[in-house]
């Protein structure tokens, strides 16, 4: 996960939209104006959904792949899901005008997701039994990299997607859990602590709003 490199706030007005007209002189015209609404993003902010942007598309890319290879309904349904979460991210990029680049499937700019995708690739298509497992473990990264991120970012329209977002990932590592749990096997958190994870596996599915 990168590290925040920065809590240096550098302002970025946006301008999402501003319309005046003006016309001539006539008791019979009207000026309308529309009132500019504007967010400010720090670098902080910016970083993280530049970052979540790929970890997202790490979940999407690799389930993706997974679903290619088992066909199994999990990666089918969730690969959709992650998709809706690169959209809400992407929304928020597009909302502060920051440029931002979606690879090919498979490629990731960040070199540790690259790493991760690889890894998942190749274990993954040993066996239904390790694709599950690498589901639950990309969930479980997703929940914890965006807690850190929700605890650092500044804009309360960032807070609440990620929340969103972690949100899902809740669901899905349930999913993932719940058939790892049905052929006989079990997983252990590797990112999430021990009361963190139980507590998630302890709840019900929730509406999570995007």
């Amino acid at each position: 996960m990168k590290i925040l490199s920065t809590l240096k706030t550098v302002k970025i007005l946006i301008v999402i939209g501003s319309i005046s007209f003006m016309t001539s002189c006539s008791d019979s015209n009207n000026d309308n104006n529309q009132s500019i609404n504007t967010i400010e993003l720090s670098v902080t902010d910016t970083e993280a959904l530049l970052f979540m942007l790929e970890e997202e598309k790490l979940a999407r890319d690799t389930y993706e792949f997974l679903d290619s290879e088992w066909g199994l309904i999990q990666f089918a349904n969730i690969k959709i899901s992650e998709q809706s979460h690169m959209d809400a991210i992407i929304t928020l990029l597009e909302q502060s005008k920051t440029p931002y680049t979606i690879l090919p499937y498979g490629e990731f700019d960040d070199d540790h997701l690259q790493d991760y995708y690889n890894q998942f690739v190749e274990n993954g298509q040993l066996s239904q039994a390790n694709a599950l497992q690498i589901g639950a473990t990309i969930e479980d990264l997703d929940i914890v990299d965006l807690q850190e991120f929700i605890n650092h970012v500044e804009s309360t329209s960032v807070i609440e997607v990620f929340e969103s977002l972690k949100c899902g990932s809740g669901n899905h590592l349930r999913s993932f859990v719940s058939s790892i749990e049905l052929i006989g096997d079990t997983y252990t958190a590797q990112f999430l602590t021990e009361d963190e994870y139980n507590l998630i596996l302890s709840q019900t599915h929730e509406n999570c709003i995007l």
